[in-house]
């Protein structure tokens, strides 16, 4: 990658988009287990902060479901060579002992991965996860999941609408 690329984004590209949710964000999250019927809303947090000279954001966030909590981490970056979103998220309920690898294109005002998991202990088959992002403004973005059968049907997971605190 030349040095020129990465300035560029920097300045005005997706690593800057990327850089812009850098801080502290508090929200809502709405989750799915079955098509339409909301099972659960709790508070979330998030803290986003920067790595490797801006090259990646990492976002660590907390919420609860049914009152139990949990944590997860998300790895952000912006691949100038193919010109995708590329994604790491590891957390302690959706993904278990599992790192889902994600990638993806840009979109109006956001971004969108999809990834894949599985378990051997259900069959070969593997299930989708794609993660949008939408910058709604410099106070408010949108985290949302979703889950993808292995015979193609999308259903939303997750929702959150983060804003920034302070």
């Amino acid at each position: 990658m030349s040095s020129n690329k990465f300035e560029e984004s920097i300045k005005s590209g997706a690593h800057k988009q990327l850089q812009s949710l850098v801080g502290h964000w508090t929200g809502k999250t709405k989750t799915w287990f079955e098509k339409d019927i909301l099972a659960d809303e709790s508070s979330a947090e998030a803290t986003i902060t920067t790595l490797l000279d801006g090259r990646f954001i990492s976002i660590d966030y907390h919420s609860s479901l049914d009152g139990k909590p949990f944590v997860g981490k998300m790895i952000l970056g912006f691949d100038i060579p193919y010109q995708r979103y590329t994604s790491s998220w590891i957390d302690s309920f959706h993904m278990g002992t599992q790192i889902m690898l994600s990638s993806g294109e840009g979109k109006d005002k956001g971004f969108s991965v999809l990834g894949s998991y599985g378990n051997p202990e259900y069959g070969d088959k593997l299930w989708g996860w794609r993660t949008e992002i939408q910058f709604i403004s410099d106070k408010e973005f949108s985290l949302t999941a979703f889950n993808i059968s292995p015979d193609g049907e999308e259903a939303k997971a997750t929702e959150t609408f983060y804003k920034r605190a302070g």
